[in-house]
């Protein structure tokens, strides 16, 4: 995980044409900061005094205003950027610091960096790869696998057949994203975002048959490095109890927590003669409908009342 300046500019600096205008500092420093005051700052953004980031960057518009200032306003601006903390000053366009700003940083121990991006580019850069790097994770049980261009994630019991539903539907032209352990990150308050370990990427492991790399079977077009999770499917062994409580027009749409986003699921029975990739398959497109807004059993619903009051007849005039 990327938890300090170093990893992210070493992974960041040859797209960004990122480099360091101060000696790299020796010892980790931490994008998020370590006080509570530090741990509600923006992570990434134009030079703000008064709410600070924790990456501040001065781009044209803020060299302007700074040279603008009164030498008393500058220096107290300045001082007030640094002592703010922050975890490091970037400039944009190649812009140089002038000296007195660089003897604040050096006496505060900041980095300074510098770009040659606009402004713009550079924090917009560096905040999408900062909310991917740094979003909250967590690993799931189960296959995730893209049908129809939606992310699916089947869960269920150990042996219950998840991962030869998935090979079956690798078979007719959908691609696995992960086996067992696919971990998903909340890249934005409603959006998870699944992929693999790369320990186990390409991988599907299916009983009798041992592990399986779907990428030299099947190959390029069978496998995805990560998707959206819209949908999951339980696998569940039939009992008629529980089939007896699912509803015959609705179905069993529920929904499961996964980091605070609540995502679509559905109960499927299992049971042998039953062709599940099928299932898997118009339980998709049924997804699908209804994000669009329809419901197929509203539908039903509507178009039985209207028979009936068609049907029913007109009651008798009343007699004066």
């Amino acid at each position: 995980m990327i938890d300090s300046l170093q990893l992210l500019i070493a992974q960041t600096a040859p797209q960004l044409k990122l480099r360091w205008l101060t000696p790299e500092p020796k010892e980790p420093r931490p994008l998020r900061g370590e006080t509570p005051a530090h741990g509600s700052q923006s992570l990434i953004g134009s030079l703000n005094c008064i709410h600070p980031n924790r990456l501040q960057v001065i781009g044209h518009p803020e060299q302007i205003y700074l040279t603008e200032l009164g030498s008393t306003a500058f220096t107290e601006t300045i001082e007030k950027l640094f002592a703010d903390r922050p975890a490091a000053v970037l400039f944009s366009d190649d812009i140089e610091p002038d000296a007195a700003l660089r003897e604040v940083a050096e006496r505060t121990q900041t980095p300074l960096l510098s770009s040659s991006l606009g402004d713009q580019d550079l924090i917009n850069h560096l905040r999408y790869f900062l909310t991917h790097a740094l979003a909250e994770r967590e690993t799931v049980h189960g296959v995730f696998i893209e049908v129809l261009g939606m992310g699916v994630l089947l869960v269920g019991n150990p042996a219950v057949g998840k991962s030869e539903l998935a090979l079956e539907l690798i078979t007719r032209g959908h691609r696995i994203i992960a086996d067992d352990a696919p971990r998903f990150a909340r890249i934005a308050p409603e959006v998870l975002e699944g992929s693999c370990p790369e320990t186990l990427r390409d991988f599907l492991e299916v009983r009798g048959l041992g592990i399986l790399n779907i990428r030299a079977m099947f190959g390029e077009g069978a496998v995805r490095r990560d998707k959206t999770l819209n949908l999951i499917i339980d696998l569940q062994p039939l009992d008629h109890q529980q089939l007896e409580s699912i509803d015959r027009l609705s179905g069993s749409l529920t929904a499961m927590n996964i980091l605070g986003v609540a995502i679509p699921k559905i109960v499927m029975p299992v049971a042998p003669g039953r062709n599940l990739a099928i299932l898997v398959e118009a339980a998709v497109r049924h997804q699908i409908l209804r994000i669009r807004g329809y419901d197929a059993g509203v539908d039903f619903i509507d178009r039985q009342a209207r028979a009936i009051s068609i049907d029913r007849p007109d009651p008798p005039a009343l007699r004066r």
